[in-house]
């Protein structure tokens, strides 16, 4: 597996994901680094990681493997993506939720320590912050509603603990309701922009928990790769967290009307569902990453929204299995319950 290294090596967890898929462009494109990407294809395709790029097929929560592929390679920078992002889900997942979200962490950060590498850049969540009234600011307390929230959480302290035992320098992101071109349109628990897209790809309706007033900023993917790919060579970015994403927020209505235009059918029916346990209204404040990183501009959403359609009509739809190790029964929303059952049944 090794190689002789003509530059340092960025490894990018999750790097068949959404997000991690314009990262490693990113990287590539920025010419600093060789990349090594790793994912296990739980949410991800193999066909998201651009040509050129080393691809291993393989988990973070397997601590046997990190230590191999760092001791193989001249690991210096350090993007971890993977994660299971599903923030409702994460009440009925505990297990899998702090194994994957934690532990997976905990093995990348102790690999990170044992071989000196230059910066740990952490994708964290604005779930960190819970009920806290928006604008949410990195010098808010968080108090996250959820496992995966805690999980993410957990992660951003370990980091910082391990800065002063061990003077690892980290950066931390906290984005939010990210959307955009590589998105898994086939994951029915997450990512409620490729769900809409999906649902009327299938001609079904589009679905809405509650009465669709809840408040996010829906953040497109190419205003955000771009900081976490710049940070670890911006001084003033070590050991900081920083909210990245949208500036204006909607209410989910609006979000569900904006996608049926984009994808050609405005007058495309919704059905709203039972209101499930989620905080209202979550959005952020950047004027920290704007200070350290420089202003940018942010994609409006309407031309953000019509890029994915766009994306979305070409590439179709993959098929996602539901979620088939859930935990906890009690209280999962109805049409998630219906998704199990499916599975269990199929199996």
């Amino acid at each position: 597996m090794g190689r002789n290294q003509q530059r340092p090596v960025a490894l990018v967890t999750g790097a068949a994901g959404f997000i991690g898929a314009h990262l490693t462009r990113a990287l590539t494109a920025a010419n600093r680094v060789d990349v090594l990407a790793l994912d296990d294809l739980s949410g991800g395709f193999r066909d998201n990681v651009p040509a050129g790029v080393e691809f291993v097929a393989g988990s973070v929560t397997d601590h046997v493997l990190l230590a191999r592929l760092f001791d193989a390679h001249d690991i210096r920078y350090v993007f971890h993506l993977a994660a299971y992002a599903a923030e409702g889900l994460s009440h009925f997942i505990r297990r899998h939720n702090y194994t994957n979200n934690v532990i997976g962490s905990v093995n990348l950060i102790n690999e990170a320590i044992r071989h000196d590498v230059e910066c740990f850049v952490f994708t964290s969540s604005i779930a960190v912050y819970g009920r806290i009234r928006p604008p949410m600011r990195e010098s808010d307390t968080p108090d996250p509603e959820d496992p995966y929230g805690i999980a993410k959480l957990t992660v951003e302290r370990d980091l910082a603990a391990a800065h002063r035992m061990f003077g690892l320098r980290y950066v931390i992101f906290r984005p939010h309701n990210v959307y955009g071109e590589f998105q898994n349109l086939g994951d029915p628990y997450r990512n409620v922009v490729g769900i809409f897209m999906n649902q009327i790809m299938q001609g079904r309706p589009m679905t809405i928990f509650g009465d669709g007033t809840q408040q996010r900023a829906f953040s497109y993917v190419g205003d955000v790769v771009p900081l976490m790919a710049e940070s670890p060579w911006c001084p003033h970015a070590s050991c900081e967290i920083f909210n990245v994403g949208a500036e204006a927020s909607c209410m989910v209505n609006e979000l569900a009307e904006t996608v049926a235009r984009a994808m050609g059918a405005p007058n495309h029916p919704i059905e709203h569902l039972p209101p499930r346990h989620e905080v209202h209204s979550a959005y952020s404040d950047h004027a920290k990453a704007a200070r350290v990183f420089g202003p940018r501009n942010h994609t409006p959403l309407d031309d953000g929204i019509a890029r994915m359609a766009a994306w979305a009509r070409t590439h179709g739809v993959r098929s996602s299995r539901p979620f088939e190790a859930v935990e906890v029964l009690r209280k999962l929303p109805e049409s998630w319950r219906h998704l199990t059952e499916e599975s269990r049944t199929r199996a």
